[in-house]
């Protein structure tokens, strides 16, 4: 697996911007389109697990295909199957907020999630998130690889626990290790922090408004790029 973690580290070096030859399943292995254009198209009718069957659409990733931020989300939410992009609900509202209270811009981040298709189950009319399974996630690692490998980022972040085990690795431990920097084994940098839906998630006022605190502190990392 070419994205996980080769162990904690000071940030090392510029990644160098990478071209992947995975292509779709089933397709003949020349000529290789290994745009991000076409990749996103190959996405568009994946069916390596059974997730397709009942989402509306692939959520595939969004921003700038030279970003020098990479996220990496868990999976798409309610909001954005409907949509077709990511972090459009309420979770990506927070997310946006945190970035604007740093000064940073999401416009020049790629954006993105370890599943591409919502999970979930229905509770009369409301659709609720339910987790992806190992399985379903290691069906979508190959778009997550992809996105990595086409985009060439400087920095990767993952929000939440699905996204830094694809990413850091299955011994990673989110709230150990949270806003600490990583290496990738091709030198790219790399930290993990909560997602923003664990913040909405929180008991009370006080109890979300810490663990918001703590988020922004933990993307604060990006402003030393």
């Amino acid at each position: 697996m070419a994205i996980r973690k080769s162990g904690s580290a000071t940030p090392s070096r510029k990644r160098t911007r990478a071209s992947s030859r995975t292509g779709s399943p089933g397709s003949s292995p020349s000529p290789v389109d290994d745009s991000l254009d076409a990749l996103r198209e190959a996405a568009s009718g994946c069916k390596r697990c059974d997730l397709w069957k009942r989402a509306t659409q692939t959520v595939f990733g969004a921003g700038p295909d030279n970003a020098r931020i990479l996220i990496v989300g868990e999976q798409p939410g309610d909001a954005e199957d409907l949509e077709g992009l990511p972090f459009v609900g309420p979770a990506g509202k927070m997310f946006d907020r945190a970035l604007e209270e740093l000064g940073l811009d999401r416009r020049r981040m790629y954006v993105t999630n370890a599943v591409k298709h919502f999970k979930f189950e229905r509770r009369g009319k409301v659709r609720l998130h339910r987790g992806p399974n190992p399985g379903e996630q290691r069906a979508c690692r190959l778009w997550l690889e992809g996105e990595i490998a086409r985009i060439g980022p400087e920095v990767v972040v993952c929000l939440g626990a699905i996204a830094a085990r694809n990413v850091l690795g299955t011994k990673f431990g989110l709230m150990k290790q949270r806003g600490t920097w990583q290496v990738l084994p091709d030198g790219t940098r790399a930290f993990a922090t909560v997602h923003p839906s664990w913040i909405l998630r929180q008991r009370d006022s006080e109890s979300r408004d810490t663990a918001y605190r703590g988020f922004v502190a933990d993307l604060a990392l990006l402003l030393d790029i």
